[in-house]
């Protein structure tokens, strides 16, 4: 791995990433050239340990293992510590903080509506897009996926199925992760079976046509397991009921599940004739809610240090991505943004100023020129002003949680709380703090996590937004309800 100089200043670490970016260039990309189909299939609260590739010594996961034998993997990539920011940074090639996302409640979950998404940019490549599962970032109808340039939308409401929070953040009135109301193209609809099959069901339909039309798409299936609650049927809960706890059970189970539909979606892609043209994508959305295996990595979702944001990503395209190939590079989830974009054969405009760099260069060669970078990572979710603060909880300024709750990374170093820093080359584990050791190392990180707080700090727009307002969700489904009712979901045939 390359070291970046200890004096290197802050602003040139910074702008490392864009330069980079801007560099490569659509048509020197061998693996596009062809309108490539692209599935990108991201779980909830799901971690890097919560999969039987990679050691979980009670999960079983055949498909997710089978799916990891023929993928490039990359073994260092970094989400933030909870689901909206991820969902936020993957949308715009931005971190999160730049999009007013620095919560998952109380508003602050809503995308800026200045941002450029990823489907729009497919969209303008001629691509449709679609998808299927979980939004999380604005319930009203300007955040909404069909106005952030989604094609086909068939979401749940707020972060979780059933969840309502002060705001606008709510999804329908009691629903729950069987037989749930489902937004499908702005008018709900009452689906039958599992939530997670739901989702994947819908989205092969969907699937299949856009083959049988020959057209290239972009289906986004984000899956709202393994998010509590741990609810899921009792033959999957099952499966683990003599391994672990009963919590922990139900969580596998849920697990278990993805991996079935995850083996569904293979098999019909080998069955339509599309596995070789089409671009499958897996990941996480950060770290495991429960973590009772996590790869010997400290912390778990909604921390800072290693086990909170490391998550799996693994790239399939028979034939021309290789299988089995590890990248143990530094990465984040705003490079997915012009990774796909390169992919279909576009680049995003350089106006958008991406934090992402394309990740084209290290699927091609897991030893190409990368260069090292500072990246920030926050886990946000102080309190909202007017809210009671709970014990030992941030307050509602910023400003007082900045040196609270991050962590800044380099290839080798991972700077915690301006308290701690591990060598993570050496102790991937973060059990020895060297921060004494290297305290140069530990002042350039802290130089540059002021000068990127100062620079996102007046992006932070969702931070005095009033929680006075009803829940769109609820109002509109109320609404239909009392009109035309709800009819049944009508399953696509596979």
């Amino acid at each position: 791995m390359k070291i970046m100089p200890l004096l290197q200043i802050a602003s040139l670490i910074i702008a490392s990433s864009c330069v980079f970016c801007s560099s490569l260039k659509a048509e020197d990309i061998v693996l596009t050239g062809d309108k490539l189909n692209i599935i990108l299939v991201m779980t909830d609260d799901q971690g890097y340990g919560d999969l039987g590739c990679h050691g979980n010594p009670f999960l079983k996961t055949p498909n997710l293992d089978k799916l990891y034998t023929q993928s490039t993997r990359f073994t260092d990539f970094q989400a933030s510590p909870t689901c909206a920011p991820t969902r936020a940074a993957l949308m715009t090639g931005r971190v999160p903080f730049k999009n007013g996302v620095t919560h998952t409640i109380w508003e602050r979950e809503r995308m800026t509506l200045k941002a450029t998404t990823i489907a729009e940019v497919l969209k303008d490549a001629g691509y449709t897009t679609g998808i299927f599962g979980k939004w999380h970032l604005g319930d009203e109808d300007p955040y909404q996926p069909h106005n952030r340039g989604f094609d086909e939308v068939f979401i749940h409401g707020a972060g979780g199925i059933g969840q309502k929070y002060p705001g606008t953040c709510a999804d329908v009135p009691n629903n729950g992760y069987f037989d749930p109301i489902i937004k499908h193209n702005n008018s709900f609809v009452k689906t039958t079976g599992y939530c997670t099959d739901v989702f994947f069901r819908q989205a092969l339909g969907w699937i299949k046509q856009q083959h049988e039309n020959r057209k290239p798409f972009f289906a986004y299936i984000s899956a709202n397991a393994p998010h509590s609650p741990y609810i899921v049927a009792e033959k999957y809960k099952a499966l683990y009921k003599d391994k672990c706890k009963d919590e922990e059970a139900a969580f596998y189970g849920m697990i278990s599940n993805i991996d079935d539909s995850m083996g569904l979606l293979m098999e019909k892609l080998d069955a339509w004739g599309m596995a070789d043209t089409t671009l499958l994508i897996f990941m996480t959305d950060n770290g495991s809610s429960m973590a009772t295996f996590n790869y010997g990595m400290k912390g778990k979702k909604g921390s800072v240090n290693e086990g909170g944001t490391r998550v799996p990503l693994f790239f399939r395209l028979p034939g021309r991505i290789k299988a089995g190939v590890d990248v143990d590079r530094l990465t984040r989830h705003y490079d997915l943004f012009p990774t796909l974009a390169q992919f279909a054969g576009t680049q995003a405009p350089e106006a958008l100023d991406l934090d992402g760099r394309s990740l084209i260069p290290l699927i091609e060669n897991p030893d190409a020129e990368w260069p090292d970078r500072y990246t920030f990572i926050h886990k946000g979710r102080w309190n909202k002003k007017g809210m009671r603060v709970r014990k030992g909880r941030p307050d509602h300024v910023p400003e007082h949680s900045k040196y609270t709750g991050f962590a800044v990374r380099s290839e080798q170093w991972r700077l915690v709380k301006n308290r701690e820093m591990y060598d993570i080359d050496n102790d991937p584990g973060e059990k020895n703090n060297v921060i004494k050791e290297h305290p140069e190392v530990a002042q350039n990180m802290l130089k540059a996590y002021d000068a990127w707080w100062s620079e996102v700090r007046s992006l932070m727009i969702n931070e005095d937004a009033s929680l006075d307002k009803e829940p769109p969700f609820i109002v509109q489904f109320e609404l239909q309800k009392k009109k035309t009712g709800i009819p049944d979901w009508i399953p696509p045939q596979l």
